[in-house]
């Protein structure tokens, strides 16, 4: 697991989805990508970004590029969270225009988008003004994340085995 986070979110996610992994028998980490420089000990990869102002953090999406010919020697997976609704439970979301560009780059075979969480810890401009206009929340459906997460897992047990 590699992500992007501003406010703990998206490593609550990630975190989770690196639990869900283990669960599974599956040895997993959640780093923020700051911290994720040798990913070629890695067999696969979970991509995880926050989205502000409908894209990516930069650092992600900088990442997904600075490491794409490693990753695309890897099963990559991609998600996205952030819709501070229910919207992303209630369907698909397809990804943001910056998170389908570092999909492309890594050959990620599947994206998710996962509901977000805004609370009063928040902060930044826009996050005040969401809140003062009451929509914050936590709308993580984390029943979803697991469902993902086992799958990304039944998939990676399914890869050959590298040599």
């Amino acid at each position: 697991m590699a992500y992007g986070t501003r406010s703990g979110s998206t490593a609550e996610i990630a975190r989770f989805v690196a639990r869900t992994l283990r669960d599974e028998g599956l040895d997993a980490d959640a780093l923020p990508v700051s911290e994720t420089t040798d990913i070629g000990r890695y067999d696969a990869v979970v991509i995880g970004g926050a989205l502000y102002t409908g894209r990516w953090p930069r650092e992600v999406r900088h990442f997904a590029w600075r490491h794409r010919k490693t990753l695309r020697e890897r099963a990559v997976w991609a998600f996205s969270s952030g819709p501070l609704d229910t919207s992303a439970s209630e369907r698909d979301i397809p990804p943001v225009p910056s998170a389908r560009r570092a999909m492309r780059w890594t050959r990620a075979r599947d994206h998710a988008t996962f509901g977000g969480r805004l609370d009063a810890k928040a902060q930044g401009h826009m996050a005040k003004l969401m809140l003062d206009d009451d929509r914050g929340g936590d709308f993580r459906d984390l029943d979803d994340i697991a469902e993902w997460a086992t799958g990304v897992a039944a998939e990676v047990r399914e890869l050959p085995e590298r040599l």
